[in-house]
């Protein structure tokens, strides 16, 4: 279902034309958006998902349904047959940034200085860097350099 078209998350979407907007109604859920993270951090299981994030079955059993039907996570039987797992599509891992993006954000803004959090480090154990936009130069792009194109 990757490359399928997303269904509507309700009778309309928030605001049809913004990339952003239709971004949230599909995954900017706070469920959703952790049951991604601990996706890309080797959660595959119903249990898995449980035990890290403490949500309630019917809550997670709905997010996991809503990650499924948009083709961000999919859904598969584990080699003993005995249960479903939860894997990222190609969509539901370019969501990468995005996840990366948040953490960057709260380890700037959702912490006193000094207290204590994860961090995320690459194949190295090295600190990943702070993600910067860009132009097509390599200048660093910011919300006062750049400008919404809107849909006529």
């Amino acid at each position: 279902m990757t490359d399928a078209a997303i269904p509507a998350p309700g009778p309309s979407w928030t605001d049809p034309t913004c990339p952003v907007a239709r971004t949230v109604d599909l995954v900017g859920d706070r469920w959703c958006l952790l049951i991604v993270r601990d996706a890309m951090d080797g959660a595959a299981t119903f249990t898995d998902f449980q035990q890290r994030l403490g949500i309630a079955r019917n809550i997670l059993s709905d997010r996991l349904h809503r990650l499924v039907d948009y083709g961000i996570l999919d859904r598969e039987t584990a080699p003993s047959g005995k249960r479903q797992t939860y894997v990222l599509t190609l969509r539901g891992r370019d969501l990468f940034a995005v996840i990366v993006a948040l953490r960057q954000w709260g380890e700037r803004h959702a912490f006193a200085p000094g207290e204590p959090h994860s961090v995320l480090a690459d194949e190295r154990g090295l600190p990943v860097p702070d993600l910067q936009p860009r132009d097509a130069n390599g200048a660093i792009l910011d919300a006062g350099t750049t400008h919404v194109r809107k849909v006529s």
